[in-house]
């Protein structure tokens, strides 16, 4: 079984695992304790009733630590197995992985929330945002493309393929922090065959007026209101002349 306990002696696979650092974790697990603890009341059941028996009481589960729920989830969300696989890897089965997951997830959001640590997703309000957090003005676009399952109407089968990854995907823009590489803004979820500058259109973002945005030739065209805007070219391609 893998366990909290054993694998943060391993600092580099436990970041593998979890896509984070074991320093971020730790400061992560009182706020995602305290979000599980406000939603689910020790001296209340699931159906929000009075418990007949004292807390704590009756056998300890796999994921009786708040550590250990977090691990829990966060192997999920970055390794993304089948659940019977996770089943596997925390001894529960594929039903128990299920209903851990249905309940976890909405309890880490809300306790990112409470960190400050969640993207922007109103592209209306990213400067106000931004102002806030009185980051670095350096930002980078950039759209990232995940795998789904194929969907089985041929329509929609057409707008989520994505060529440049020859498969099915789903599409999100994102803008990241140069400095603290911190994800400050997430787009609205697209198909994959969206183009990465249809969607920044589309989502109106509005920029702290000292920004220069890094972007590359898949925003080739986007100039929003900035300071700059930075394009990577590419360099030709060196042709040596064979004298014959």
């Amino acid at each position: 079984m893998m366990r909290f306990t054993e694998l943060q002696k391993d600092r580099r696979k436990f970041q593998s695992l979890t896509g984070l650092t074991l320093r971020e974790f730790q400061q992560l697990v009182p706020a995602f304790e305290q979000s599980y603890e406000r939603l689910y009341r020790e001296d209340r059941t699931l159906a929000g009733q009075p418990r007949q028996r004292f807390p704590g009481g009756g056998r300890k589960g796999a994921l009786h630590a708040p550590e250990q729920k977090l691990l829990f989830l966060l192997v999920y969300l970055k390794t993304y197995p089948l659940q019977t696989l996770l089943g596997e890897l925390f001894e529960l089965s594929q039903p128990r992985v299920n209903h851990w997951l249905h309940r976890l997830l909405p309890i880490l959001r809300e306790a990112l929330d409470a960190l400050g640590v969640l993207p922007e997703r109103d592209g209306r309000h990213f400067a106000q945002s931004q102002a806030a957090c009185g980051e670095n003005a350096r930002l980078i676009i950039d759209a990232t493309e995940r795998r789904r399952q194929r969907p089985k109407s041929p329509e929609k089968q057409a707008a989520h393929y994505s060529g440049k990854k020859k498969t099915h995907t789903d599409k999100n823009v994102v803008i990241a922090n140069v400095r603290s590489k911190r994800i400050g803004f997430l787009s609205a979820t697209r198909p994959g065959a969206s183009h990465e500058k249809v969607v920044a259109d589309q989502e109106a973002i509005s920029y702290p007026p000292e920004t220069v945005l890094y972007k590359d030739t898949g925003f080739q065209g986007y100039e929003p209101a900035v300071k700059e805007t930075c394009q990577a070219k590419k360099k030709a391609a060196r042709r040596e002349a064979h004298a014959r």
